[in-house]
């Protein structure tokens, strides 16, 4: 649920957004941006582990790339532990040494450990903790993104009817029905809610330019678990089009 107090009646309320570089966190900063919010600066924490609890472990540091392009600060941190209270007290040092009325999550029904974690964190300093899309259909945003040419692929996987067949595709308006019919015979969420898979937008309205993911690696810890490790990428100019 979005949670209000004070701060958020404001006109120019001072948000940070917890970005990964994934889909739902790029449907917040556009989420924000509409708003007309003054977005402070982007979290991103890159994880020396796969099985963090609040952070994604593949691709972060492409968001470096990201930022540049959006023109909006990023604190970038690590995390080497997994236990969501640990890795909420990263966010909150964050959060004091940067001030802001409310720190914006992705997701629309994001894991009660998750969100839970960072608002209790964040519940002595008086910041407000929201998930921006909570409620809505995550197929139908995930088509509309598709619709406004967002370009989303598929970075991290950690479920039965995944694997390599869609680790490192990207989702288009042609393989989304695909996508969901998979999700809905092996029971994971369509939406990856839950950490069945993770994404990176690389293109989209609110990026200037995009980022090329020239080539990457496949590196598979189990039958269904895996992410892509980028070797090469570059920032470039929307009309210009590199084939490896």
């Amino acid at each position: 649920m979005f949670i209000k107090n004070k701060n958020t009646k404001k006109d120019k309320m001072d948000v940070a957004i917890l970005y990964s570089g994934g889909k739902d966190s790029t449907l917040s900063i556009e989420y924000a941006l509409e708003k007309k919010w003054n977005i402070k600066y982007l979290i991103s924490v890159k994880p020396n582990r796969t099985d963090c609890y609040l952070f994604h472990f593949a691709t972060v540091e492409q968001t470096k790339n990201m930022v540049d392009i959006l023109g909006i600060k990023q604190v970038y941190a690590a995390c080497s532990d997994a236990d969501p209270q640990k890795e909420a007290i990263i966010v909150k040092e964050i959060v004091e040494q940067h001030p802001v009325d409310s720190v914006i999550l992705g997701g629309i029904g994001l894991q009660e450990t998750q969100i839970n974690s960072i608002r209790d964190a964040l519940f002595p300093l008086g910041v407000d903790v929201f998930a921006t899309h909570v409620g809505h259909d995550h197929v139908k945003l995930m088509k509309e993104m598709l619709i406004k040419g967002y370009d989303i692929i598929i970075t991290e996987v950690a479920a039965d009817g995944l694997g390599m067949k869609w680790l490192g595709e990207r989702l288009t308006l042609d393989n989304l029905k695909d996508f969901v019919k998979t999700a809905e015979k092996y029971g994971f969420h369509p939406g990856g809610e839950g950490g069945s898979y993770n994404t990176l937008v690389v293109d989209g309205p609110i990026f200037s330019k995009r980022l090329e993911i020239l080539s990457f690696d496949k590196v598979m810890e189990g039958e269904f678990n895996g992410y892509i490790e980028v070797k090469e990428s570059k920032v470039i100019d929307k009309f210009i089009s590199i084939k490896n």
